[in-house]
């Protein structure tokens, strides 16, 4: 493997990365900013009212991307990792 071939996999491992924590990471973030308006409106400073809602939608948002980033990491292995190892 020449080192461009291993900055190319590296590349794609990033990116598949990226992608893959999108989902939840978006999430996150529409909550949070959905939390802080409220909160900013009402005047109420919670804690458990940042952490609790924030904590249910990244789960959920992971659980419902779980199947597309499984078979985005399969389809990464196998196109990418596997033939390499093999040598071809």
């Amino acid at each position: 493997m020449t080192e461009g071939e291993l900055l190319d996999v590296l590349r794609e491992g990033l990116w598949m990365a990226l992608v893959m924590s999108a989902p939840v990471l978006g999430v996150a973030l529409v909550v949070g900013l959905a939390i802080g308006l409220f909160q900013a409106l009402t005047s109420v400073q919670e804690m458990t009212l940042t952490f609790v809602p924030k904590l249910g939608a990244i789960v959920a948002a992971f659980w419902l991307s779980m199947s597309y980033s499984g078979a985005l990491l399969v389809a990464f292995f196998n196109d990418q990792i596997l033939p390499r190892i093999a040598g071809n």
